[in-house]
């Protein structure tokens, strides 16, 4: 059946393209029949560019035929979060401030998935500007949750999350400013990651707080996820913060077992004011990486209640600098939670900023002095389960709490940070909402990351299947 061809990963539909057993054009029309089915109902897309996939989908199927074959990407119909710069596509960001704006430029990331050969299938739907982690957009609609459609998706980069849990396409370009790929996955149901800052150029990406923005993937398997980073990783001379560290071949990572691997279990933090389905789920996902041969060590991360407030400040500071000129002849068009927040941003104090800089650097420490004991720190990617679309507070175990507090929570550290996080399925609850464990690592050790969540996703098939039409 088509929609379970949908449902298959990178690494399985790659083949088949390669041998020429199946044929781009006909997986891309099977993908826009999808979009053109399910989207009514999901809204996770802006923007369609059937068409133009179409078009990339015939060059794509000559290639392979004359021996020209890209990569395990080519041919593979994906989409791209609409605060990425598309050559000659609207480029909304989410919000009417940008509603009519083409640009004549890809950005970095996304050349670098065209250059692969990847097909696009279209701009996926956002919270406004990237700022939230509802997707709940006045302008274009609301993105549903596809496995309850009264429940909001995540975001900011739900669009993304949502399409790709219900196979309307089989990956996406995603960003992550306070865990806006991995909040998404995590309650959708899809692997999401973040790469270290740095490990992928944000050029030609809108910026939220350039410091702490990363852009990743959001993919149906870890090793998929890999696939798209192997893509999109390596310096860019238009993005000065970009590494020029080598990329290694993250496939290999995949092909190894876990024994010995060093598990951090935090003390304090991660498991405070969790939804107990949530937490129980992640501890047994911990003890089944124990039987796989890691080791869990108990690690203690001290001052992570600064985060929250660190995080904010810098947001609104970088945010508000980026937004000034929009604000002095567009604020009209704002949406009134967007503007309500660049407002704020106007009179943070300067030393404001500074202090959440040092606490910033504090933070780094902490993670720095953890990680000389373990090989990553596992944790719940988000505390609570989604909340229906329009409500702003959810239940995290004893905490009743705002849903950006909530779903900002586990995630900032690693914003902050820089460090590298991988999100990955473990389970469900009682009425069949995803849970997230999430998986973050050392600077640049992606591999690790990648190396976890592939051995334990292979150790429990039954947490990846997709949620009902």
């Amino acid at each position: 059946m088509a929609s379970d061809l949908l449902f298959k990963s990178i690494s399985d539909v790659a083949p088949l393209l390669r041998s020429r057993k199946l044929s781009p054009i006909e997986l891309t029309r099977l993908t826009l029949d999808r979009i053109e089915k399910l989207d009514k109902k999901l809204n996770s897309y802006i923007t369609v560019t059937s068409e133009a996939a179409l078009a990339e989908a015939a060059t794509a199927e000559k290639e392979i035929a004359s021996g020209q074959y890209r990569g395990s990407l080519h041919g593979i119909p994906i989409s791209i979060k609409d605060m990425f710069a598309t050559r000659g596509v609207r480029t909304t960001c989410g919000s009417k401030v940008l509603g009519d704006w083409v640009p004549d430029h890809d950005a970095t990331a996304v050349a670098r998935l065209r250059a692969a050969g990847a097909v696009i299938v279209g701009k996926t739907n956002m919270h406004e500007f990237a700022y939230g982690v509802t997707s709940d957009n006045q302008f274009y609609g609301a993105v549903h949750n596809p496995w309850d459609l009264k429940l909001v998706p995540g975001g900011s980069s739900g669009g993304s999350g949502a399409a790709v849990a219900s196979g309307l396409c089989f990956a996406s370009l995603g960003s992550d400013t306070g865990g806006s790929i991995r909040i998404p996955s995590g309650v959708c149901g899809t692997v999401g990651l973040k790469p270290t800052y740095g490990r992928v150029s944000r050029y030609g990406a809108i910026p939220l707080a350039w410091s702490i923005d990363h852009v990743g993937p959001l993919a149906r398997t870890v090793a998929d996820a890999g696939l798209m980073l192997q893509a999109l990783a390596g310096a860019d001379p238009h993005d000065t913060t970009s590494s020029g560290r080598p990329v290694p071949d993250y496939s290999a990572a995949t092909g190894e077992n876990i024994r010995g691997v060093r598990i951090g279990v935090p003390k304090q933090y991660f498991f405070e004011h969790v939804d107990p389905e949530i937490e129980s789920a992640v501890r047994t996902s911990i003890a089944k990486l124990e039987s796989l041969g890691a080791q869990l060590v108990p690690v203690s991360l001290p001052n992570l209640d600064l985060c929250s407030p660190a995080e904010a400040h810098i947001t609104l500071a970088e945010a508000t600098s980026y937004h000034e000129p929009y604000m002095r002849t567009k604020i009209d068009l704002y949406g009134p939670g967007v503007r309500t927040d660049l407002d704020a941003g106007r009179y943070l104090l300067a030393t404001d900023y500074v202090k959440s800089q040092r606490a910033r650097t504090l933070l780094k420490h902490v993670f720095r002095d953890a990680f000389k004991n373990v090989d990553v720190i596992v944790s719940p990617t988000v505390p609570a389960f989604p909340p229906v679309i329009g409500d702003v507070y959810v239940q995290s175990g004893d905490l009743h709490e705002a849903v950006i507090d909530a779903f900002l929570r586990f995630a900032i550290p690693y914003n902050l940070t820089g460090l590298p996080a991988l999100t990955v399925p473990c389970g469900y609850s009682r009425v069949g909402l995803p849970i997230g464990l999430q998986i973050a690592g050392k600077p640049f050790d992606e591999m690790t990351l990648l190396r976890v969540g592939h051995a334990y996703e292979g150790a429990v098939p039954e947490h990846r299947r997709p949620p009902l039409d």
